[in-house]
Order: structure tokens, then C-alpha cells, then sequence
């Protein structure tokens, strides 16, 4: 194995920079394409579920190629693996600007832009860890995670008020904007060369695309709320075990592997990939609860429900800049144990706070703590996860990394929504079921519309759905309503809770390892 690239332990301020706007890009396109859904349907005579499955095509592309772009970066080089991905995107961007009808939306947006995601996650990452090393890579992961953060959170507000006051073809021309900037400071990044072997295994390439894919498909089914969800996913669980046995086969007879099955035998790469699954599924679960208790529950629109987020997001970048920048070391197990601990702290007091709070600021100090334990988290493991990892391998480990991510905040997405829907057929169910107000030949009729018609409608908009019964049976469901939401949202937060407790047991085991030592110190990947 040849010597890793050189590396500079000085921190480039401006390439850092660049680095966390193609992020921020990456992060915040899909929340701009949620919240114009209704803009780019009247604006172009399609309909809405054409555009939700654009939405949906471009999650199931970038995942279903997200481990063969990380090899196709090895094999082109990750610098132009970065630029082919950034193009991809920008054409994306200038295609919504430009699109007359879903077809190019479906065709530069969704397709290529998903193909552009798989390229462009990886070799971010690569060229990160072979353009920085020492304090200045932690620092560059830290504001790379940060950015990734804010574009999550402010995605929705910045895409709602953009689509509200001027026009969803201007946010996606921003973006292609942003991405120019970006490109204008490729000078700046320095490649970081490939030596490994360049033979192509095509069939752990087709395990992975059935693999990932179908456990994003199955997501993406479950999410709809019909399908046959527990036979896509478990397909494709098959295929990436499939693919697990495969490499270890391949590997044995020392021929070319789509991912070397070596990377799985450091302890400390398998707990930093996981723990970035149990982060990123804890805030997916939270960033569907939270807008929906805001926007259902408290009656707020969009801007507001945005607002009272930012906290979250805010803190969750601060810290992470904080924790990345400090210039005593503390070991990376301690900061991503008190990282959980902070967030599970946070998660319990908003299930308590939730039934109680009348507005948005009661949610200020538990998503300020909560913002403060992901931003331990984000500061610390990418950098864990892949600094110890040689040039060579990393732009596989760094696939693996932002699959897991993206699976983790996925997962948690669908499977919260998903508890929060059956929670609160199952409580409206019981509640009118005990109702002495409605009429005993009513209830399952109301129960049924309840469960079918409700879900999360503000009480303005269930008053509308009931304005032909009676007004005490009118009353006594708006009372149905008001008193179930709360009790099903705390039960989807359990999801994010049980995540972080999750996380914490698998901290206190990085404890018990030796921290992990950066490649460019001379060391390769692990014992």
C-alpha cells in the first residue's frame, strides 16, 4: 500500500468554506423541492403525486448508487468525482428553473441530480480527510456536518419564503448560483489520487443498487402508508447480506471488491458508522414530530413553525463549531456520550413539555439542549468514523458513512411518521369509543372518518370536514382531537428517545476503546 497523499494541518478557510456550501446545497435542494410542491403543480399543470414521485426517485437514486459512487470515485479520481457531482446538481437546479413540464424535472432533477448525490456525498468526504488533517479535518467534518444541520432545519423557511414572495424557479436558481461559486474555487481542492486495484466487481455493484434500494423503496412505500413494505425492505436486506458474504468471498480470493469487507473489522469504524445512523435517525424522527406539533397543534404556518426551529438548528451549528475548534483535546468518546446525554435530556423534557405548551417559545430551552447534544454529535464522528482510515479506502468508508446517514434520517422520517399516524388512529378510536356525547350507532362511523379524514388537520380545518353534524357531536370530536394529537406525538418522540439511549450504550463502548489515530500521522486503518 503506497503512502497517503500529503496533507496540510493548516486550516484553508475559503476551501472549508466551499466545502460546507456544496453541502449546504446538497442538504437544502430536497427541502425546497418539499415545500414548493403545490407552486411547481400549478405552475406547470402536473399533479401533485407526479411531483412527489420526482421527490421520491431522486431519495431512491442517490441511495440505490451511493456505494457505487463512492468507488467510481476512486476509480476517476474524487476530485472529478466532486466536480461531475456538482455539475450534476447545477444542471438539476437550471433544469426546475427552466421546466415547462415534470418530464425534465423527472430526467435532471430527480434521476440526475440522485446520481449526482451518490458522487458528490462521497468524495466530499475524501476529499476532506486528504485536504486537511489533525485539528483543521476535525474543524472542516465539524462546519461540514454544521452546514448540513442549518440546511435542514432552514431548508423549509427559506424555500416557503422564496417560493411565497418571489417563485420556486428563483431558489432553484440560487442554488445553481451557489454551486458556480463553488466550482469557481476548484483550484483550491487537491486531488487525492487512487493506487488500489481498478478491476470493477459488477455484481457486488448490482447487490448494492438491490440492496439500497429496496430498503429505500421499502421506506418510501412505508411512508405512503400501503405496500407490501415488510417484503421490499427484507428484499433488500437479503441483498445487502448477500452482497456481505460476496465481498468476503471475493476478498478471500484476492479479487476486486465493489467495498473491502476489511473496513468492518475495526471496531471503532463499525460503533462511528452506527452511532451516524442513530443520530441521523434521531433527527429525522424529530424533524417530522416537531413542524407537525407546531403547525397542527399550536396552529402555526410555515414561517412560524420555521422560526421556532431555528433554535434547534442554531445551537446544533454552534456547538459543532465550538466543539471543533477547541484546542484542548478531549477524547471523542466523551464529547459524543455527553452529545446523547444532552439529547436525551432535550427529547424527554419536550415528551413532557408537549400536552402543556401553548406556544412555540415553551419549546426554546429543550431544543436548545436537544441542538446542543447534535452538535457534539456532528462536530465528533465523521472525524472519528473516517480520520484513522487510509487514502486509499476512504472514499469506500466514506460511502458506507453517508449510507448509513442517509438509511439512518430516512428511517427515522418514515417510522415516526408512522407511529404518529397509528397512534392517533388508536387513540381516536378508544376516546370516541368512550364518548357519552356521540351516539352509540355513530361512534364507528366516527371513528372511521376520524382515522381516515383527521390524521394531523389544524382544528380550523376539522371544524370545516364536521359542519354538517350537530354542534355537541361537532364539540366533542374537536375535544377527541385536541386531547389525542398531543398523546400521539409524544409517543412518536419515543422513537428519537430510544435512539438516543441506543446511542449512549454504544458511546460507553467507545470508551472502552483507544481513540482512533488520524491516517496522516502514519497510520492506516485499524487494528
Amino acid at each position: 500500500m503506497s503512502a497517503p497523499a500529503p496533507a496540510t494541518g493548516t486550516f484553508n478557510g475559503k476551501l472549508a468554506l466551499l466545502l460546507a456550501m456544496a453541502m449546504f446545497v446538497l442538504v437544502v435542494d430536497t427541502s425546497i423541492m418539499n415545500v414548493s410542491i403545490s407552486a411547481v403543480v400549478a405552475d406547470i399543470g402536473t399533479t401533485v403525486s407526479g411531483v412527489q414521485s420526482a421527490i421520491a426517485l431522486e431519495a431512491l437514486v442517490s441511495a440505490a448508487f451511493i456505494l457505487i459512487g463512492s468507488k467510481t470515485g476512486d476509480l476517476i479520481g474524487r476530485k472529478r468525482a466532486y466536480v461531475i457531482g456538482l455539475l450534476c446538481y447545477a444542471t438539476g437546479a437550471v433544469a426546475m428553473t427552466l421546466a415547462q413540464t415534470l418530464v425534465p424535472i423527472i430526467i435532471f432533477w430527480a434521476v440526475l441530480g440522485g446520481l449526482g448525490a451518490s458522487l458528490l456525498l462521497p468524495a466530499m468526504q475524501s476529499l476532506i480527510h486528504g485536504n486537511f488533517e489533525g485539528a483543521a479535518q476535525k474543524r472542516v467534518y465539524a462546519l461540514v456536518g454544521g452546514s448540513a444541520a442549518i440546511a435542514a432545519a432552514v431548508g423549509p423557511l427559506l424555500g416557503g419564503f422564496i417560493t411565497t414572495f418571489l417563485s420556486w424557479r428563483i431558489a432553484f436558481l440560487l442554488e445553481a448560483v451557489v454551486i458556480g461559486v463553488v466550482l469557481l474555487g476548484i483550484r483550491l481542492v487537491r486531488d487525492v489520487p487512487y493506487t488500489g486495484a481498478r478491476r470493477i466487481d459488477v455484481v457486488g455493484s448490482i447487490l448494492s443498487v438491490f440492496g439500497m434500494g429496496g430498503v429505500v423503496i421499502g421506506i418510501l412505500v412505508w411512508q405512503e402508508g400501503e405496500g407490501p413494505v415488510i417484503a421490499i425492505i427484507s428484499g433488500g436486506l437479503l441483498c445487502l447480506v448477500g452482497l456481505g458474504f460476496w465481498l468476503v468471498r471475493r476478498r478471500r480470493r484476492e479479487r476486486a471488491t465493489l467495498l473491502d469487507p476489511d473496513l468492518f473489522r475495526s471496531k471503532p469504524f463499525r460503533i462511528g458508522v452506527t452511532q451516524q445512523m442513530l443520530q441521523q435517525i434521531a433527527l429525522g424522527g424529530s424533524m417530522i414530530v416537531l413542524p407537525i406539533y407546531l403547525q397542527m397543534v399550536l396552529g402555526y404556518n410555515a414561517l412560524q413553525a420555521g422560526l421556532s426551529l431555528a433554535p434547534l438548528s442554531l445551537s446544533m451549528f454552534a456547538v459543532a463549531m465550538i466543539a471543533g475548534r477547541m484546542k484542548r483535546q478531549l477524547r471523542p468518546a466523551n464529547l459524543v456520550l455527553s452529545g446523547f446525554l444532552l439529547l436525551l435530556a432535550g427529547l424527554l423534557t419536550l415528551i413532557f413539555v408537549v400536552p402543556r405548551a401553548s406556544s412555540g417559545w415553551l419549546l426554546l430551552a429543550p431544543l436548545l439542549v436537544c441542538g446542543c447534544g447534535l452538535g457534539l454529535l456532528v462536530s465528533q464522528l465523521n472525524n472519528y468514523t473516517l480520520s484513522p482510515i487510509s487514502d486509499e479506502r476512504v472514499s469506500e468508508a466514506a460511502g458506507v458513512n453517508s449510507a448509513a446517514g442517509s438509511f439512518g434520517l430516512s428511517f427515522g422520517l418514515a417510522f415516526a411518521g408512522a407511529i404518529m399516524l397509528a397512534s392517533l388512529a388508536f387513540v381516536f378510536t378508544n376516546m370516541s369509543e368512550a364518548s357519552s356525547v356521540i351516539p352509540e350507532d355513530e361512534k364507528p362511523r366516527v371513528a372511521q372518518v376520524l382515522e381516515a379524514d383527521a390524521q394531523f388537520m389544524s382544528d380550523a380545518a376539522l371544524a370545516d370536514l364536521l359542519v354538517a353534524q350537530p354542534p355537541p357531536i361537532q364539540e366533542e370530536i374537536l375535544r377527541i382531537n385536541a386531547e389525542a394529537r398531543p398523546i400521539a406525538l409524544q409517543v412518536a418522540l419515543l422513537l428519537p428517545t430510544l435512539t438516543a439511549l441506543a446511542g449512549i450504550v454504544n458511546a460507553l463502548r467507545m470508551r472502552r476503546l483507544p481513540d482512533p489515530v488520524a491516517s496522516g500521522s502514519g497510520n492506516t486503518l485499524l487494528d
